[in-house]
């Protein structure tokens, strides 16, 4: 059964804040946050945090540094907890996206081998998403870094 989650509702007010335009105090907030949670806390939490935490650094390797962290934090996951959250998530649904994120940052960073390997884990694992909106983002992101890497020639 889905019960209220205070601080998934506080993540999503961080991600908000930061959508709004104000990183910078969205990425305050965000490790405030994870030093409450602490190394040890509840990994759907921690998943989502550094998920969105990620999103907002300026810094590709605090950008990495987040993602790492939302992966760790995913492999921790169980489906039970996650549909605690809500009915719906499987923690396999997780991975194309977390995935793809280190991917890209990977990329930016110059570390080819390194995206390429995220990238590939990315496309295995993106055949548990639907043929819906999020779905359809996620593989368009996949097609679009592997195209960038392509470009690059790395």
């Amino acid at each position: 059964m889905e019960q209220p989650d205070p601080v998934m509702a506080e993540i999503a007010q961080v991600v908000e804040l930061g959508q709004a335009g104000s990183a910078a105090e969205a990425r305050a907030r965000f490790t405030q946050l994870w030093e409450r949670l602490g190394p040890l806390g509840d990994p759907l939490h921690r998943c989502a945090l550094a998920h969105h935490a990620a999103d907002v650094q300026e810094d590709l390797a605090e950008e990495l540094r987040w993602d790492l962290r939302a992966l760790a934090a995913a492999d921790e996951l169980t489906d039970e907890r996650a549909q605690q959250h809500h009915h719906s998530l499987a923690v396999a649904g997780f991975y194309p996206s977390l995935h793809l994120n280190l991917a890209d940052v990977h990329r930016r960073l110059g570390d080819a081998g390194r995206a390429r390997d995220h990238l590939a884990r990315a496309e295995r694992a993106v055949d548990v998403l639907g043929d819906d909106g999020y779905g359809r983002m996620i593989r368009q992101g996949i097609a679009r870094c592997a195209e960038r890497l392509a470009v690059e020639g790395r």
